[in-house]
């Protein structure tokens, strides 16, 4: 006759190989490359002095970390009013490698090296602000960098949208809303611009 401590040591043992048996994940034969295994990025925004010096504000530069735009704060010269100034004046902040507080946040940029913003074509609204790249050739998020950067700037319009286009004349520009699909989706930068 069996005793209740073997049955009982049996069913455990039991039960133990079909909960690791079944773990939901079926075996493949084919290689599953998975990419990079997740890293911990705190996306802490650094801390930084508010501008005391004359002739500069402080503004919030968008950057990229963890699959999302996400601001950090720089002094930068201020321009005022001048739309075109202050959007090369924040580009070249986008073009900047991040420091070493905002790397280790994982902190990073995507907008390419070589861009560079100029005024309307005649005939574009007076906001135009025109890349010497089409904004839908931009690499993920950059467009989203460049739009939450400029908004709410003298580089955006009155309402914080951003109107952009590239350097073909006969391409409209688009308008642009710093909105949560901006931010985070990769591919939204060629579907969220509607017609200036």
């Amino acid at each position: 006759m069996t005793s209740p401590r073997r049955l009982l040591g049996a069913g455990v043992v039991l039960a133990l190989a079909l909960g690791t048996a079944g773990c939901g994940i079926r075996a493949t034969s084919v290689p599953v490359d998975a990419g990079a295994a997740p890293t911990r990025v705190s996306c802490d925004q650094p801390r930084t002095a508010s501008s005391t010096a004359r002739g500069t504000v402080t503004v919030d530069v968008y950057l990229v970390c963890s699959q999302r735009v996400s601001p950090v704060r720089r002094v930068v010269p201020d321009r005022h009013s001048d739309r075109l100034a202050t959007a090369r004046t924040l580009l070249a902040e986008l073009l900047r490698k991040p420091d070493q507080a905002e790397e280790r946040g994982g902190f990073a940029s995507e907008v390419p090296g070589g861009l560079s913003v100029n005024g309307p074509f005649p005939g574009d609204p007076a906001e135009t602000l025109r890349l010497n790249q089409d904004p839908d050739d931009l690499p993920s998020y950059a467009v989203g960098q460049l739009v939450c950067t400029f908004a709410g700037t003298a580089a955006g319009a009155a309402d914080r949208s951003v109107v952009l286009g590239g350097p073909d004349r006969g391409v409209p520009p688009l308008r642009y809303r710093c909105d949560d699909a901006l931010r985070t989706r990769p591919d939204a930068g060629s579907t969220e611009g509607t017609r200036a």
